[in-house]
């Protein structure tokens, strides 16, 4: 019985904690909707992507006219299909009630896959607490340097309290824990299942999952003379192929050759370590063919790199010096974790270097379990160290999202216009490009309204209509010509031939033109072409919107 109170003591804290990141944000007050933290431009993707596929079709909703590619779909089709089946408004369940079952499920499995691994009650405890609170090593920088408790991502990695922030990570956690589980149970459709539909859910916990099992099932093959896990292995290739080809994929390659992206960036960027000299020394012997000095430096930055990320995670290596028999299940642990620092070295994200830091997730969750297990066998005071750590760790992320100010929204004078334009027949959506020069200039003034904070799909999201273009960062993910498009945009705007201006909308089936006034990039103008040039009839305005509909 005091194992169970212990158990759930520590699952429902954990849960408690997590979806404070989360709660807050997408909630409808008197001042309209506030973001906190990364929510203002993931969560809005999300909301406006599950808005589209709860409407029935795969389009792009932030780039009118195409269809969706190079993207895992398995979160928001879930939360689309729960949307429709129960009426749940897609913004409560992704900011509300998704997070307190996800984190409630992470916990839970973790505590269950690991006590069905090293039948122990405190090594499956400790588990759980270091999934939930391990963090890194940022805030002993920031507080020794500057006095303040920050810098949980000054490494690159984010920390475990973030982990509801990128809800597909999350899902693609329960997937894994429910694969090895049902692996630990002997059942293998169940467990080809999960680890076959992964590439849909988080294609980085496919291929490192796909690349475990294999290593794993030749380990058992040479090992135990069995194939249950090359079973497992080709099932589950064969499902994540299926899925692979069933949405499209326009087949450019996604990763690029760039060494040491990380740990050159890391010591550069002003928002993340920041250590110019060290910088200016590596890249210098790098390109200077130094070769000696060069490895002690970028092995120096690796070093950095790793502990840094870890944090006290780093006594999991302990683990591996009392466990020093390999099993099929460390194998496949140990595949998955090396996978996952290797290749984030060597490749980035195309477009998006930075995403490529994904991979590294799955090594820091799974260090969470070895370090766990590893403090479990410590004495009482070494575990009121870690505890007091995972405090301050906490809290150099938490509080970024308990400010009664958040640092985005979407205005009451906005959100109705976005409101009244839900409520019009279907139609195509153009909307001012985000001016990235308008939004640092509103940086010192939050909450910023979501034009000025990123290029983000709020217009999509909350008029539950494709936009012409919208969210240029997603869009670059994805490996879309966004950018020519911008530029029609830009130049519709600033456009003073009635028939070119008509030729755009027509051509691009836009119905709709949602217009910030604060947004216009123009000076003291909506458009250069009036509205009887156009052929627009005003539907709509306030203080902060004009609504054009074209006839």
């Amino acid at each position: 019985m005091g194992s169970k109170i212990v158990k759930y003591f520590i699952v429902l804290l954990g849960t408690l904690i997590w979806s404070v990141t989360m709660f807050r944000s997408g909630l409808e007050g008197s001042n309209g909707i506030g973001f906190w933290g990364a929510n203002g431009h993931d969560g809005v993707w999300h909301v406006a992507l599950i808005e589209s596929l709860a409407r029935r079709g795969f389009n792009n909703p932030v780039f009118s006219g195409s269809v969706l590619q190079n993207y895992h779909l398995g979160f928001d089709i879930l939360l689309a299909i729960t949307h429709r089946l129960t009426g749940i408004s897609i913004g409560s369940l992704y900011f509300q009630l998704l997070p307190i079952v996800f984190s409630f499920l992470i916990g839970i499995l973790t505590y269950k896959f690991v006590f069905n691994w090293r039948r122990s009650l405190s090594e499956s405890f400790w588990a759980v607490f270091f999934v939930y609170f391990g963090s890194s090593f940022g805030f002993v920088i920031t507080f020794l340097r500057d006095k303040v408790v920050t810098g949980e991502s000054m490494f690159w990695a984010s920390q475990s309290i973030s982990t509801l922030i990128n809800p597909p990570f999350a899902l693609s956690l329960i997937i894994i824990l429910l694969g090895l589980i049902a692996l630990q149970n002997k059942k293998l459709l169940l467990s080809i299942l999960c680890f076959g539909i992964l590439i849909q859910i988080k294609a980085y916990a496919a291929i490192l999952v796909l690349g475990g099992l294999f290593i794993a099932s030749i380990f058992e093959l040479f090992t135990a003379h069995r194939s249950l896990l090359t079973k497992v292995f080709l099932g589950s290739l064969l499902l994540n192929l299926i899925l692979f080809f069933l949405f499209k994929n326009d087949g450019t390659s996604v990763f690029v050759w760039q060494p040491f992206w990380f740990l050159e960036t890391m010591m550069s960027y002003s928002d993340r370590l920041g250590w110019d000299r060290f910088y200016s020394a590596m890249t210098t012997y790098k390109m200077g063919h130094i070769w000696i000095k060069g490895i002690l430096a970028y092995g120096t930055a690796f070093v950095i790199f790793i502990i840094g990320n870890m944090g006290l995670r780093v006594v999991g290596f302990y683990f591996f010096l009392k466990h020093k028999k390999l099993d099929t299940l460390l194998v496949f642990i140990l595949t998955v974790v090396l996978m996952a620092i290797v290749i984030p070295m060597f490749f980035v994200q195309k477009g998006t270097p930075w995403n490529t830091i994904q991979f590294f997730y799955y090594y820091l969750f799974f260090f969470s379990v070895f370090a766990g297990i590893a403090i479990s066998w410590s004495k009482v005071i070494f575990k009121l160290i870690i505890i007091v750590f995972a405090i301050f760790g906490s809290w150099a992320t938490l509080q970024h999202y308990l400010p009664p100010r958040p640092q985005s929204k979407i205005s009451t004078d906005e959100l109705y216009a976005l409101k009244f334009l839900a409520n019009q027949d279907r139609g195509i959506v153009f909307t001012y490009p985000f001016d990235s020069n308008k939004a640092k200039t509103a940086e010192n003034n939050p909450p910023r309204p979501l034009y000025f904070y990123d290029s983000t799909a709020y217009v999509s999201a909350y008029s539950k209509k494709d936009v012409f273009l919208e969210d240029e960062i997603n869009l670059n993910i994805m490996d879309y010509d966004w950018k020519t498009r911008r530029e029609e945009s830009l130049n519709f705007i600033s456009n003073l031939d009635p028939q070119k201006g008509s030729m755009f909308l027509k051509d691009n089936n836009i119905k709709y033109l949602y217009l910030v006034k604060d947004n216009s990039p123009l000076s003291g103008e909506y458009l250069k072409l009036g509205t009887g040039d156009l052929n627009l009839e005003k539907i709509f305005e306030n203080r902060e919107v004009i609504l054009y509909k074209y006839e």
